[in-house]
C-alpha cells in the first residue's frame, strides 16, 4: 500500500495563529523576512550618455557629421512628436461621443434638453417590432462613429412621447441649444428603405 504524506504549504510569510503562539513561547524560530528581490534599474546605454569635450575632439569630421544628422533627426522627431501629440489632445477634446446612446424618458432633460449649447443633439425615437427602424438605427450608428462631436441617442418612441403613434416611427429630432432644429418623421425623407448614412 502506497504511504501518502502532504505537506501543506501556505502562502509565503503567511503564517497560522498557533505558529504565532509558539513563536511567542520560543518553540519556534523567527519567521525569515519574505523575500523582496532588489529593485530594477536599467543598465546604461552607452549612446545615452552626455559626451565630453575630449571624446569629440577624438571623432574625425565623418562621424561628427553622422551625429550631426542623428542630433537633426531627434530634435525632428520630437518635434513630430510634440504636434502629434497636440492633434490628439485636440481630437480628444471634439470627439466625445462616438456612438448611438441608450436612454430613457427620466434621462431625456438631462441627455438632450441640459446638453451644452456647442453640442448638437440627433434624437432617434424608435420601435423595435418597426423594421425601418432597425434600417435607420443601423446608418446612425455609422454616422455617430463619424461625426464623434455630434450626440447621437435612441430612445423608445413612447417613453419619450406617450401615446406616440407607431405610424411616425422612425422619427428624427435634431436638438441644438435646448431647441429643436429639425424633425423628421419616417424614412420617406433619407430614400425610404434604400436609405444609406449618405
Amino acid at each position: 500500500m502506497a504511504d501518502y504524506h502532504f505537506v501543506y504549504k501556505d502562502v509565503e510569510g503567511a503564517t497560522t495563529q498557533w505558529d504565532d503562539i509558539q513563536r511567542k513561547l520560543g518553540n519556534l524560530p523567527e519567521k525569515p523576512p519574505p523575500f523582496k528581490p532588489p529593485p530594477f534599474a536599467p543598465r546604461a546605454d552607452a549612446d545615452e550618455q552626455p559626451r565630453s569635450k575630449e571624446w569629440l575632439d577624438a571623432r574625425d569630421p565623418d562621424e561628427l557629421e553622422e551625429l550631426e544628422d542623428d542630433l537633426d533627426d531627434d530634435r525632428f522627431l520630437e518635434q513630430y512628436r510634440r504636434m502629434r501629440l497636440a492633434e490628439l489632445k485636440e481630437a480628444a477634446k471634439t470627439a466625445r461621443f462616438g456612438t448611438v446612446q441608450p436612454i430613457t424618458g427620466s434621462d431625456f432633460v438631462r441627455e438632450v434638453s441640459q446638453a451644452p449649447p456647442d453640442v448638437w443633439v440627433v434624437v432617434f425615437l424608435y420601435k423595435d417590432a418597426i423594421p425601418e427602424c432597425g434600417l435607420l438605427e443601423t446608418c446612425l450608428e455609422e454616422l455617430a462613429t463619424k461625426y464623434a462631436e455630434t450626440k447621437f441617442v435612441k430612445i423608445i418612441s413612447t417613453d419619450c412621447i406617450p401615446n406616440y403613434p407607431d405610424r411616425n416611427v422612425p422619427t428624427i429630432l435634431v436638438y441644438n441649444n435646448s431647441a429643436v432644429k429639425g424633425t423628421y418623421v419616417g424614412l420617406q425623407k433619407f430614400g425610404g428603405k434604400k436609405c444609406t448614412p449618405e
